[in-house]
C-alpha cells in the first residue's frame, strides 16, 4: 500500500495488466503520484503473478475480479474503503466488473482497457460453443 505522508484523504485499488505484476512501472508511478495527493493506493498481484500465491494456469477473468474484491476488502479493513478503482489493460476490464460489487467505489479509471473482445476472437474459436453455453470457456493463450 502506497501511503500518503499526511492524512489519508481517500483510497484506491490498482489492478495491473495481464501477466504483469503490481510492480509494473505505470502502476508504481501512478500510485506514488496519488499518494502525494493524499490517496492511499493498494497495488496487488493477481493469483499466480508477481509475489502472489497460486498458479496462474488456474486463474480466469472471474478469479481476477475476485482477487480485486479481496484486495478492496483488505484495504477497507486495514486502512480505508476504496472510493477509486484503477485498472490497466485487462486490469481495467476487471475493475469495471468489480465496481458494482464494491459499494464504496465512486469512480473507476481504466488505462488501455479492452473495449470489445474482437482482438481475442481468434483465441475463442475452439471454445466458442462452450462460451455460448456456459458464459465462459477455457482457451490456450
Amino acid at each position: 500500500v502506497e501511503l500518503p505522508a499526511g492524512p489519508i484523504r481517500g483510497a484506491a485499488v490498482f489492478a495491473h495488466c495481464f501477466t504483469c505484476s503490481s510492480d509494473v512501472a505505470a502502476a508504481a508511478r501512478i500510485s506514488v503520484a496519488l499518494a502525494e495527493a493524499g490517496i492511499a493506493v493498494m497495488r496487488f498481484d493477481f493469483t499466480g503473478l508477481g509475489a502472489s500465491e497460486g498458479e496462474f494456469a488456474d486463474t480466469n477473468f472471474s478469479t481476477n475480479v475476485a482477487d480485486l474484491v479481496a484486495a478492496a476488502d483488505y484495504l477497507s479493513e486495514h486502512y480505508e474503503a476504496p472510493g477509486l478503482l484503477i485498472g490497466h489493460s485487462l486490469g481495467g476490464a476487471a475493475v469495471l466488473a468489480a465496481a458494482p460489487e464494491l459499494t464504496s467505489v465512486r469512480a473507476v479509471v481504466t488505462i488501455g482497457a479492452p473495449s470489445e473482445p474482437t482482438h481475442v476472437e481468434a483465441l475463442l474459436t475452439d471454445g466458442l460453443d462452450e462460451l455460448e453455453a456456459n458464459g465462459e470457456a477455457t482457451v490456450d493463450v
